[in-house]
């Protein structure tokens, strides 16, 4: 298959851009690669697109919010959340549906965050659990393509990088990028996956 990758400079990106290799062709993208897109502007996600016009699939492991106490989240912050985590991924579906080939697949990334909320978490838990249940709604109006969520666990090059304590469950990102190529490759749609 013909794969766009978009995020593909972060953690979790590279690492399905690196285990999709051996038996796909990977279009890496982001907004620092050489196939530039920003989530944020449906326009650029569509030139993508239409500049690849024989993808099947595209993955996104890209979206943003805000990590601090309830308390401390301003106005600013929900709409960095919404636009970018939520509307971004949104916006990478309906971008996709009517451009992939028949029989493809778009693939976004929620969090263990939208199932298991933490303190502090707030703002990630309410994109991935309205990006859930969009998912669902997505699939039944894209009878050609599989529409499916992935919900990491902690990545642990993440948990490392940010000085955290030891996360319960934390996963290396190849081990997660393992789930990405076999939802890619499956049947399932209107899922939501959860690597393990």
């Amino acid at each position: 298959m013909n794969v766009i990758v978009i995020g593909a400079t972060g953690t979790i990106g590279a690492a399905i851009a690196a285990a999709l290799r051996p038996n796909h062709t990977v279009i890496p993208a982001s907004r620092h690669s050489e196939h530039k897109v920003d989530i944020l502007d449906s326009r650029s996600i569509a030139a993508l697109l239409d500049a690849n016009p024989h993808t099947d699939a595209v993955i996104c492991a890209a979206g943003d919010a805000v990590f601090k106490p309830l308390a401390d989240l301003t106005d600013a912050d929900f709409t960095t959340a919404l636009s970018n985590k939520l509307m971004g991924q949104v916006n990478v579906i309906r971008c996709a549906l009517p451009r992939l080939r028949p029989n493809g697949a778009i693939l976004i990334t929620t969090g263990i965050l939208g199932a298991r909320p933490m303190p502090g978490g707030a703002t990630f838990s309410l994109a991935n659990g309205a990006l859930e249940a969009f998912t669902r709604a997505a699939a039944l109006e894209a009878p050609h393509l599989r529409i499916n969520a992935i919900s990491p666990p902690w990545i642990a090059e993440t948990v490392a990088a940010l000085h955290m304590p030891p996360q319960p469950g934390a996963l290396p990102a190849a081990h997660v990028a393992r789930t990405y190529v076999a939802a890619l490759e499956g049947t399932a749609t209107g899922q939501t996956i959860v690597p393990s």
